[in-house]
């Protein structure tokens, strides 16, 4: 009987290894593995868990495979070989969901025409109106007059102020400039004598700056009387806009 056992033992596992090798695929917590895969893994409350080594755990592995990976302690970081068995280079698996807002911008024109844009002491301007699009809302935040940036970097800054005169003959000349939390930075858009005589009463203002902001940052444009004072509005509904955009 023992020899009956002997002899038939070594069928069952030759049995057993060749229906495995001949589905070529195994299942843990299923019964039908994905056919793309060859070990496939499935389960509702549990994870996988990978070998944990230290660096010099890893580093002592004999000729790793290109591919291996494994759990390093030291820098708690999945980490697989990019290199080869005889030269391995270890690599930390990283997220691929971006962060990068370079790029993002937003845009708003105006919507107001009734305020007095050439005072005797600044105001901001009365720029954001409609948006016209916002590509990151948690980067961009307006509010009022002001624009509030979440995150530290270069930005363009592009404003365009179409300017009517509405009443008087005095010669006026209303001036822009990009504040930061309330302070002028950059060039002066300025503009020549403008009245309501002789149909010399629209004029415009342009600024284009790169400027470097930090998280927190509070973005208006100033706009100021350097002239006489008669009373000049924004010329129409959009004619006025301001444009930002995340260059790095």
């Amino acid at each position: 009987m023992k020899l009956l056992s002997y002899r038939i033992l070594p069928v069952i596992l030759l049995g057993l290894f060749t229906t495995i090798s001949t589905l070529a695929q195994v299942g843990i917590g299923t019964t039908t593995p994905d056919t793309s895969a060859i070990l496939d893994i499935s389960s509702t409350d549990a994870g996988v868990l990978l070998p944990r080594l230290t660096t010099a755990e890893r580093d002592a592995i004999a000729s790793p495979a290109t591919g291996l990976l494994l759990f390093n302690t030291d820098t708690n970081a999945i980490e697989y070989n990019d290199g080869i068995s005889t030269v391995p280079v270890w690599a930390a698996v990283t997220s691929r969901i971006s962060t990068d807002t370079k790029g993002d911008s937003v845009k708003y024109s105006n919507t107001d025409t009734t305020t007095d844009v050439n005072p005797d002491t600044a105001i901001d301007l009365p720029v954001f109106g409609t948006m016209e699009w916002n590509d990151n809302t948690s980067l961009y935040v307006v509010g009022g007059n002001q624009i509030t940036i979440n995150e530290t970097g270069r930005y363009e800054i592009r404003v365009n102020v179409s300017l009517f005169n509405s009443s008087g003959t005095a010669r006026n000349a209303p001036e822009i400039r990009i504040n930061v939390n309330g302070t002028g930075v950059g060039s002066f858009g300025s503009t020549g004598y403008m009245r309501n005589n002789g149909g010399h009463r629209s004029a415009s203002l342009h600024i284009t700056e790169t400027i470097s902001v930090t998280t927190g940052d509070v973005i208006t444009v100033a706009i100021v009387r350097e002239g006489n004072g008669d009373i000049v509005n924004l010329r129409s509904v959009g004619s006025s806009n301001i444009y930002i955009e995340k260059k790095s």
